[in-house]
């Protein structure tokens, strides 16, 4: 019998609430699960649904109101800000909806500057980073600035900085949203790889249907809680 695969994050009875003036917000309410190591696990929901919250504490970024999350055995609720820094750096890859490229730094230098953080060595960073950004089809592009490039240029270079420094976790908010439809499936492609060769674990939120079928769980959100899993 084929032994499962040990989970790289748990979470128990994980809540996050937020003040808005006199309301509170209750954003997720009382999630539990487990995400196995190199599996490929889609978030689905509607906008509100509080995948993108799930997604911040999953990667360490926003802390729970109460429950417990757990990275590879080492609970993560309680660390202190630079022992979360510390692992997002080594052992995370982020790609934000957002893709928060840094304006003044050319694509390459966006994916060199994350190889530094991560403390790559300088003699291999710039190997690194144009192999990366090869892979995404956009190392013609290396020298522009954010600004030059269209919006799904900047995401192929934010996922290629994500992925760079060989994170164990992927985290993804909506990374295909601003690709057209071939260059999202040939990332999805990758990412399946990456999870069947590599033993890359990614957890991602998405609305697009067509992608859905390469993941092997999917889990559906509303209000703040997982309704559904398949």
């Amino acid at each position: 019998m084929r032994k499962m695969p040990e989970a790289i994050l748990r979470l128990e009875d994980v809540v996050r609430d937020f003040k808005r003036q006199t309301e509170t917000i209750h954003a997720v309410r009382g999630v539990s699960l487990e995400i196995r190591r190199g599996t490929f696990n889609i978030l689905c929901g509607r906008s509100g649904s509080g995948k993108t919250t799930l997604l911040n504490m999953l990667a360490a970024i926003d802390l729970p109101t109460s429950g417990k999350i757990f990275f590879e055995d080492q609970e993560i609720t309680h660390m202190k800000s630079a022992e979360r820094d510390a692992l997002r750096r080594k052992k995370i890859g982020i790609i934000f909806q957002n893709t928060a490229l840094i304006a003044q730094m050319t694509a390459l230098e966006n994916v060199e500057f994350a190889l530094s953080v991560a403390g790559i060595k300088p003699g291999k960073r710039r190997r690194q980073a144009v192999d990366w950004l090869e892979q995404m089809g956009i190392r013609e592009r290396k020298n522009h600035m954010p600004a030059e490039m269209s919006g799904g240029e900047q995401a192929r270079v934010a996922i290629g900085r994500a992925l760079a420094h060989e994170p164990v976790l992927l985290l993804a908010d909506e990374p295909t949203s601003e690709l057209d439809t071939k260059t999202s499936f040939r990332v999805i492609d990758m990412f399946r790889n990456l999870v069947d060769t590599n033993g890359l674990t990614i957890v991602m939120t998405t609305h697009d249907v067509n992608i859905m079928g390469a993941a092997d769980l999917i889990y559906t959100m509303e209000d703040g809680v997982i309704i559904d899993v398949k």
